[in-house]
């Protein structure tokens, strides 16, 4: 057991003394649209939405903080005919208040990946909302004071509801 903790230590102190401290703690807010992609394709077509996170730099590299915001996705009208018959439907819109933990990387200055993890309540009436993941690329712009991301945002519940989307954030 001392072995162990004797190995545990050293190799925690070789990652510290080898990764520098980069506080890059920040809040960011923006806009973010796209299109419906998956089982609610044919129904929905645009996302818009917001974002909002709360990130930490916890090492050079490594950021992770919180996220929640808003998604809307428009519904669409459709008409189906079946033999002589046809029938106009109209779906209402679908929102989504998602709340989970983010975490971005940062292989190079101004670029990172990462993605985002928790549960989207459901707004509107009869959406029970479900688990979601957000897996995400980043450009930082005007010398770090706003980002240009595009994600992949879906919650999984009986269907899978997911839309690909580009968002520009600006951070505080």
């Amino acid at each position: 057991m001392k072995g162990l903790v004797a190995v545990m230590f050293f190799l925690g102190m070789g990652f510290y003394g080898t990764s520098q401290y980069v506080d890059r703690t920040n809040f960011r807010a923006g806009l973010v649209g796209g299109i419906v992609t998956g089982d609610y394709s044919e129904d929905y077509s645009l996302n818009l939405g917001l974002d909002i996170y709360q990130h930490w730099g916890v090492s050079r590299e490594i950021d992770l903080g919180l996220t929640t915001g808003f998604s809307n996705a428009f519904g669409e009208k459709q008409t189906i005919t079946n033999g002589g018959l046809t029938a106009e439907t109209e779906f209402d819109n679908i929102q989504f208040i998602p709340v989970g933990g983010s975490f971005r990387i940062y292989p190079t200055s101004g670029f990172k990946f990462g993605g985002d993890v928790g549960y989207a309540i459901g707004v509107n009436k009869g959406n029970e909302g479900g688990f979601y993941y957000r897996p995400s690329l980043g450009i930082d712009l005007n010398q770090g004071s706003s980002e240009l991301n595009i994600s992949y945002f879906v919650v999984n519940d009986d269907a899978s509801f997911a839309s690909v989307l580009l968002g520009y954030l600006f951070l505080f």
